[in-house]
């Protein structure tokens, strides 16, 4: 199943490993360059990172693993001491519901993982998100309290019982957890679903997380800015901090998500 933010928008973020970075460069902020040496350069002990790789290796090993992929990246200040990948990027054809586990890929077919495999990072958009709105709070141009129907008046299930952006960053809406948006047809349908949705709770009343919240508040940014979220993020968030191969996908050779 794609991540709701996958599901609602065609896109995720991707992350891969610093290497693009320490080539590309870039930001607005004095980071220091990224190194690869030995653990005793990092002030790191050699043994505890042998235990590390062993320990996510064994997360991609047996029949049922807890990932099919991963990859390991430590360090200490500028120094990487250690960058494995284990696992497979593709290894699953399929899923059986029946038998509840995945159909492999003959190995042949299946491609491995390697460091610079990009992994999608689905929630975190939302933390992404959480600071491109406190962002706009800081600039005056948003307010904490200002309703929801003030920037979004067509989100009528918003509009009608006054949220407010708060509301959406506390996860105080009353909005139930998630919606599910991945069964529409289309993004016209995703985006009827979103605007008619009403709160379960009264605002302000229970805190309850809910997937809900973000993607009310990334159209609240977008409507209030005239820029996409992709831009929003990409200019203020991860172009200053240098996050040179952190993006909106799709993400070409990215770890399989499903």
């Amino acid at each position: 199943m794609p991540s709701l933010e996958q599901a609602y928008e065609g896109r995720g973020w991707g992350y891969a490993p610093p290497e693009r970075n320490r080539e590309e460069g870039g930001g607005e902020l004095s980071a220091p360059r990224l190194r690869t040496d030995t653990p005793e350069r990092a002030g790191l002990d050699p043994e505890e990172l042998r235990h590390l790789v062993r320990e996510v290796r064994a997360l991609t090993e047996g029949d049922r693993p807890r990932a099919p992929a991963a990859v390991v990246l430590a360090g200490r200040g500028p120094v990487i001491a250690v960058e494995e990948a284990a696992g497979w990027a593709v290894r699953y054809e399929s899923y059986d519901e029946h038998t509840g586990s995945g159909v492999e890929l003959p190995p042949r077919s299946r491609v491995p993982a390697t460091p610079d495999t990009p992994f999608d990072l689905a929630s975190l958009t939302k933390l992404f998100t959480a600071v491109a709105a406190v962002q706009q709070l800081e600039r005056g141009t948003l307010g904490i309290d200002a309703k929801v129907a003030a920037y979004l008046p067509d989100f009528s299930g918003a509009a009608a019982h006054g949220l407010t952006v708060r509301h959406l960053l506390t996860h105080t809406s009353g909005l139930r957890p998630e919606l599910p948006l991945y069964d529409c047809g289309s993004a016209e349908a995703r985006l009827a679903m979103l605007r008619r949705e009403e709160p379960m709770t009264a605002p302000g009343t229970v805190h309850l997380y809910s997937d809900l919240n973000l993607l009310l508040l990334q159209h609240v940014l977008e409507r209030l800015t005239g820029r996409g979220l992709d831009d929003l993020i990409h200019v203020g968030i991860t172009r200053p901090l240098g996050m040179t191969a952190t993006a909106f996908g799709p993400c070409p050779g990215a770890a399989a998500t499903e």
